[in-house]
């Protein structure tokens, strides 16, 4: 080996060295990833049935890559990223603020879609907010993570009116958001979480009376509600050693005379059935829409799929989500929608296609259903 070569190998090693290193402490320092587990917590997660081995794991074998290798997809997407994959504009919205969505009637049953996952559900005269993603930038490093297509969203945290519960369906950045936790903290009741996301909350100053951390099958009551912690098929983690170290979930919400469902992200799985079975029949069902790809077809539903999840729990409205936010899959921003109407058409499902804060509200007249995506190029 010549003295060049060896120069050029030191210099790359260091240079690669030196990231390596800038990235475990950034991870150590920034407070976007979190917390970690105590010893007792993870002695806890093994009582759950769904922890092995320093993970938690899926009822079915789920593999997060089921095509080409890491490296191939992630080519294809930046230099061969499908040439609609983000709108040529913002996407229309109706603006919102507190006094628009604090009409509590305990029969009313609304849903307020922000964009991406984001949702207030009010049921039973309660305001329960799901996976509230409220920022603009995602994640601790916003240059390398997807824009959102607006520039602002039909109401910000500051605006919410105060809050019975969160639900957070996992612990990836686009439903579990620092900055959003931080503005929405002191006006929260409790987070119902799943197993693994309480340390997070925790790092963030949340008191830990007002985290209740659930597994699957765990149910609670907030006044007049029951709240329970359903299955997903998906995965988890927030930085580059915690892999599946929080679980993940689905949420049903039952009060004494209406229910409803919320997919949180995933994969197709016979669980849908199941809970469909011991849960059903569901007045809405918020279903995971978007995102999706043939190389992590496991852990992300096609829109047929979602369409066919929504039958499967027993549905009769479905509200499609995680969609009209952020690009994070190689496909048309529209398509998910699109594939949905149509999925649905096809299998006779009611299904509510709201612009981002346009109100779902359910026995009061039709339901939002006009194609507004499509005069967006």
């Amino acid at each position: 080996m010549n003295n060049s070569l060896k120069r050029f190998l030191l210099t790359t090693s260091g240079i690669i060295g030196a990231l390596l290193l800038a990235a475990v402490a950034f991870t150590g320092l920034s407070p976007q990833f979190g917390g970690k587990p105590t010893e007792a917590d993870k002695q806890a997660y093994a009582k759950s049935g769904h922890y092995q081995d320093g993970e938690f794991v899926n009822l079915v074998p789920t593999s997060v890559s089921t095509g080409r290798s890491f490296a191939a997809t992630m080519w294809k997407f930046i230099f061969h990223k499908d040439p609609h994959a983000t709108p040529t504009k913002p996407l229309p919205m109706q603006p919102l603020d507190s006094l628009a969505i604090t009409r509590k009637t305990p029969d009313l049953v609304r849903v307020t879609w922000f964009g991406h996952s984001a949702s207030l559900v009010e049921l039973a005269g309660k305001n329960i907010l799901l996976d509230p993603m409220l920022g603009i930038d995602m994640g601790p490093v916003s240059w390398v993570t997807p824009n959102r297509y607006n520039p602002a969203l039909p109401i910000t945290p500051q605006q919410l009116p105060p809050i019975d519960a969160v639900l957070i369906s996992h612990d990836h950045y686009d439903h579990l958001d620092y900055q959003t936790i931080q503005l929405i903290k002191d006006k929260v009741a409790c987070f119902y979480v799943p197993l693994g996301i309480g340390p997070h909350l925790r790092k963030w100053g949340v008191a830990p009376e007002r985290i209740k951390e659930m597994n699957w099958g765990d149910s609670t009551s907030v006044p007049g509600l029951t709240v329970v912690c359903t299955p997903s098929r998906h995965f988890s983690g927030r930085g580059l050693t915690n892999r599946n170290s929080t679980l993940w979930s689905s949420w049903v919400l039952k009060s004494a005379t209406k229910r409803v469902f919320y997919s949180g992200d995933g994969g197709y799985g016979p669980h849908f059935k199941a809970i469909g079975i011991t849960h059903g029949p569901f007045d809405l069902a918020l279903m995971e829409c978007g995102q999706y790809n043939e190389d992590w077809a496991e852990i992300h539903m096609m829109p047929e799929q979602s369409v066919q999840a929504a039958v499967d729990v027993r549905g009769n409205v479905m509200l499609p989500v995680h969609w009209a936010a952020f690009t994070e899959a190689n496909h048309a921003w529209n398509d998910p929608i699109e594939r949905a109407t149509a999925a649905a058409m096809r299998q006779h499902v009611q299904i509510a296609t709201p612009q981002l804060g346009e109100p779902v509200t359910l026995g009061a007249g039709p339901l939002p259903n006009m194609p507004w995506w499509r005069q967006v190029q």
